[in-house]
């Protein structure tokens, strides 16, 4: 009994290399007679193995008593059309993403063990690597919005020389991909777009789980924990929002990113190179309008809650949060020397000179800049200095002086004055005395008589 078990089991692992040797050919990696070569039989008789596979499918390897092919067996057409479109179109695709083109674009039914097993026996993927060490998986949070993963990995995402980053912003109770972009870098100002567009479009979130990178948490020692009181940019800005923020110690603790990195990996670079999307531009368009999407139909996983933790912003001014913020002090002239600029400040109504405050310089994710002292606004400048809106005082009407030195002060509404007359004067002059003399004359000779007794 024992002998005929151990006869079908090398039975069976002989069927399955010559399995293995057979699709190879099939797929064209070697040619027949290498195939027929490495299986140990003649060329004259490697057709007849052809035949059998192409009659019974993988049973007819091993088992030639069997008068009629087996109900599953795939026809050869389709496992050369298969591996065929896999050679020469899906090369770069992993197995899971080449079995869905198969079901939608070229209406093959086949299961994706089936797929994966050709495709491996053909010698087109690699065989998948041993798992490790066996890790207890962290539950996701209920509630949308309580805690949101971000991360960026760098790959050759248009599959030349080239290096770009892709910035990821995902919810950890659903997967949910709120933000996709490539850049040319990882930094905190690409960081800030992408939190800033998630905080407009869905509200303030709880907390944010990030790595160690600079632009995120300033660690003193080299792999030492970081120190939560000297924060960075973008520490300061969610910290003004209210948002914790969680540092990871490991990859694996940010298991959920790195594998959503795996996939995207996976996928994003053949469908640029399907699509014909070879610049940074178009692949981030095709990003925001149709694939981020896509990839959540896919792969988005229903919350165990119903709801949102997602809060309403409050009415602050996001371009000024999420920007780069640096204190300087105002010169004697009401400048402000920032980075081999120099601003110059307006006259404010609320104070004679501002020489010698504090000012805060903001530094826009678009480039250009601000200034601010406390809750007043200084001024708004272009990337090079020159003031683009001037403040409300520099943009009043300019009044000139009288010879005199003395300016009116316009009144609003106009008062009515009754214009001053010779009679109403104490200190009347020669002609108006003249005048007056003449008109008491006239008025007295216009008196009637009084009668006297």
């Amino acid at each position: 009994m024992r002998s005929m078990v151990s006869y079908s089991k090398a039975a069976m692992e002989r069927a399955m290399k010559v399995q293995e040797v057979i699709l190879r050919a099939i797929a064209k990696r070697i040619t027949w007679w290498q195939a027929a070569e490495i299986i140990g039989i003649s060329d004259r008789h490697m057709p007849r193995w052809r035949e059998r596979y192409e009659a019974f499918g993988y049973d007819g390897l091993f088992d030639r008593r069997r008068g009629t092919p087996s109900p599953k067996r795939v026809p050869l057409a389709q496992v050369e059309q298969v591996l065929g479109l896999y050679r020469e179109k899906y090369f770069d695709l992993n197995v899971r993403h080449f079995h869905e083109k198969l079901r939608e674009e070229h209406q093959v039914e086949l299961s994706y063990t089936w797929v994966k097993l050709a495709l491996q026996g053909a010698g087109l993927v690699e065989r998948g690597r041993k798992r490790g060490v066996h890790r207890k998986r962290r539950p996701r949070r209920v509630l949308p919005g309580m805690l949101l993963h971000i991360d960026g990995s760098r790959h050759r995402w248009f599959q030349d020389e080239r290096w770009h980053d892709l910035i990821v912003i995902l919810d950890d109770a659903s997967s949910e991909i709120y933000y996709a972009q490539l850049v040319e870098e990882e930094s905190t100002v690409t960081v800030m777009a992408g939190l800033k567009e998630v905080i407009q479009r869905k509200g303030v979130f709880c907390a944010l789980y990030s790595d160690r990178g600079s632009h995120f948490w300033l660690t003193p020692k080299v792999g030492g924990r970081v120190d939560p009181h000297r924060l960075t940019q973008v520490g300061r800005a969610l910290r003004e929002l209210g948002i914790q923020m969680i540092p990871a110690y490991s990859p694996q603790a940010r298991g959920r990113s790195e594998r959503n990195f795996g996939t995207w990996q996976g996928r994003l670079p053949q469908e640029l190179r399907l699509r014909g999307m070879p610049t940074l531009e178009a692949a981030n368009t095709f990003l925001r309008e149709h694939y981020v999407a896509e990839f959540n139909r896919r792969f988005q996983v229903q919350p165990a809650e119903r709801g949102s933790a997602f809060m309403p912003r409050r009415t602050r001014d996001l371009d000024l949060i999420f920007s780069l913020q640096f204190e300087r002090t105002v010169n004697r002239d009401n400048t402000v020397n920032f980075q081999n600029l120099s601003l110059q400040i307006e006259p404010v109504r609320w104070r004679a000179s501002l020489a010698g405050c504090t000012v805060m310089v903001h530094q826009h994710l678009d480039g250009t800049l601000s200034m601010t002292h406390g809750p007043h606004r200084l001024g708004h400048y272009s990337a090079q200095g020159v003031a683009i809106r001037p403040t409300k005082m520099a943009a009043r009407r300019a009044v000139e002086k009288t010879r005199g030195g003395k300016v009116q002060k316009p009144t609003f509404p106009p008062r009515l004055e009754i214009p001053q007359t010779a009679r109403d004067s104490h200190f009347p002059t020669a002609p108006a005395t003249a005048a007056i003399n003449s008109n008491r004359t006239s008025h007295m000779l216009r008196k009637p008589d009084v009668l006297t007794c």
